[in-house]
């Protein structure tokens, strides 16, 4: 049985099932866990230098970037088309 794979924007992608959380970026205490990540080394920046709309949180504490919004995030995950563009 394949992985289901979430496609964070730019040809990056996610287990699905490793997904834990998708925020909405911009809030102070997101901002805190950013940038406390990226002191750890836990941080994934796939924005590719575009403005970040969304954080996701992972299973193993990772925090990954993206430009794409949350809610179409929630979608893919929803109908388990994540990998598809």
């Amino acid at each position: 049985m394949p992985f289901e794979m979430l496609n964070v924007g730019l040809h990056n992608v996610v287990a699905a099932h490793r997904v834990v959380a998708v925020t909405a970026a911009g809030s102070s205490p997101l901002k805190r866990l950013v940038e406390g990540a990226e002191r750890e080394h836990r941080l994934i920046d796939a924005t590719s230098g575009r403005k970040t709309r969304s954080i996701i949180v992972t299973d193993s504490n990772h925090v990954i970037l993206s430009h794409v919004s949350p809610g179409t995030l929630v979608q893919k995950l929803e109908q388990g088309e994540g990998a598809h563009e």
